[in-house]
């Protein structure tokens, strides 16, 4: 369970209302990608291949845990301020509850499957570990878009900046806190997703906009590197799909 933050009708001191919320639908577009792709990387793997099993094991269980994460994160920082602030707005943080713990199960049907399939690539387990990963999928999407409808408009016009990047703070604390437990750069990964999913024509003015000039430098000689890599694993013999 998530540890809740002090909530409050009102803004803190010094803070107003009004927040940039944009930086949330590049999340929800990542987690569209993420989670389109992977039940096809699983389904082409051949039955008994399990040096290709690993691979995609790999970004299957950071794909997993990327989505606890963010599903955590809300349930940390925003749904108690959001009904707190908006009254009305409290049918909607009800209903996103109720498919947080919908995805939550789901995962948790999912997640115990992966290792049994890593251990024998077997057909029969991949399909229906993909299977059950798809469905996941249809769910997903359904409440991201609710949560671009319902919550984000609300989120802007009541949240203050300070509170809303609060969200990424979290998000930031907790990988470098965990980035250790996985084998791939889990930072360098979300850079790279995150650049991926700004339009090419506006990347380059966000990238400046939005990652300090020491990240820049570090993604120019060393990140852009390992996320390159991480993708070449991952799709070894074509391009990498686009996000739009």
């Amino acid at each position: 369970m998530a540890e809740k933050l002090p909530s409050s009708g009102s803004l803190p001191d010094g803070q107003v209302a009004g927040c940039d919320t944009s930086g949330m639908i590049l999340v929800h577009r990542i987690f569209r990608w993420l989670y389109r792709e992977l039940p096809l990387l699983v389904r082409e793997v051949q039955a008994g291949d399990v040096e290709r099993a690993g691979v995609v094991g790999i970004y299957a269980k950071l794909d997993f845990f990327a989505l606890h994460l963010h599903h955590r994160t809300e349930d940390t920082v925003l749904w108690d301020r959001l009904a707190a602030r908006d009254p009305a707005c409290a049918v909607h943080v009800e209903l996103m509850r109720t498919q947080h713990a919908e995805v939550a199960s789901q995962l948790a049907r999912i997640e115990p499957q992966l290792d049994p399939w890593l251990e024998s690539a077997d057909a029969e387990l991949r399909d229906a570990f993909a299977g059950d990963i798809e469905f996941l999928r249809d769910t997903l999407l359904v409440h991201l878009g609710r949560e671009e409808d319902d919550i984000l408009p609300v989120a802007g016009a009541v949240m203050s900046q300070q509170e809303w990047d609060q969200l990424e703070a979290h998000t930031r604390a907790t990988l470098l806190a965990r980035r250790r437990d996985f084998p791939r750069d889990v930072l360098s990964l979300q850079l790279g997703l995150l650049l991926a999913s700004v339009p090419e024509a506006e990347r380059d003015e966000w990238y400046h906009a939005n990652v300090p000039a020491p990240i820049r430098l570090l993604y120019l000689l060393l990140m852009k590197r390992r996320y390159d890599r991480a993708m070449q694993e991952l799709y070894p013999d074509r391009p990498v799909p686009s996000m739009f």
